[in-house]
């Protein structure tokens, strides 16, 4: 299945529905090829223009898709499509489904040791304990970042889910991507795991539909996501202003 891209910013987004997506990662896993993916929203775009290790991981990703609305609206304002968003959280539970129905089997990576051991249980007892290759918490230094990668593939996963905050968990997949060349299907799923787990909650459905998913994450913990979206969100307005009157020169 041929991708269709488009440049956004200098960043090659797959313009892809979820459907689609869920097909291309699914014949990568019947083939047993190997596929790095990634998700981009305003504040991934904006700290990319100035951390050249996350704008590397985010570009050499062979599948890229829009996470957030902001990203959707912002390519049609510059004269792009992008037919819809495909979150994080909701490909990683149409994933778990797919694993489920067709065999595969999930490493899961990050978060707290509760947390993360929440997580497998939940799945463990909607699904089957099948679609379990192993889990870690994501709380381990440097020195040790080598001996994970190896435990990840020695569990024979075909997918990972890697729970980890931005921009370790991209420059974790591309520094092993090597290494997990034999693990079919890597994907960052940021704090997702704390929503499986119940620890925090997701927006409601017409929140989400209006783009406003960001604003229920920043009522929920303003002092930490201040800066991130209210600064963060006028950055990646400037970024994108800055492209459209550069295209119109």
């Amino acid at each position: 299945m041929q991708t269709s891209k488009i440049d956004f910013l200098s960043i090659p987004v797959d313009a892809l529905t979820m459907e689609q997506t869920i097909h291309k990662i699914d014949t990568c896993i019947q083939k047993n090829e190997h596929m790095q993916h990634v998700v981009i929203n305003a504040g991934k775009v904006v700290a990319m223009q100035t951390n050249q290790a996350l704008y590397d991981s985010v570009v050499n990703c062979d599948l890229i898709n829009a996470d957030g609305q902001s990203i959707v609206w912002a390519a049609r304002f510059l004269g792009k499509s992008i037919p819809e968003r495909v979150t994080g959280i909701d490909l990683m539970h149409h994933l778990i489904i797919l694993a489920a129905t067709k065999g595969y089997k999930c490493f899961f990576l990050g978060a707290k040791e509760e947390v993360v051991s929440k997580v497998v249980d939940v799945y463990s007892q909607k699904f089957s304990n099948d679609i379990i290759a192993g889990y870690r918490n994501g709380y381990f230094s440097a020195d040790e970042e080598s001996e994970v990668a190896q435990q990840i593939v020695d569990s024979k996963a075909n997918i990972l889910f890697v729970a980890i905050t931005s921009p370790k968990k991209e420059v974790f997949q591309n520094k092993y991507h090597d290494i997990f060349r034999s693990v079919n299907f890597t994907m960052g799923v940021g704090g997702s795991f704390d929503v499986i787990a119940g620890i925090t909650k997701r927006a409601p459905r017409w929140m989400r539909d209006m783009g406003m998913e960001w604003f229920f994450r920043f009522i929920q913990e303003p002092f930490r996501l201040w800066r991130r979206y209210m600064i963060g969100n006028l950055q990646f307005v400037k970024l994108i202003l800055k492209e459209k009157y550069a295209r119109e020169k």
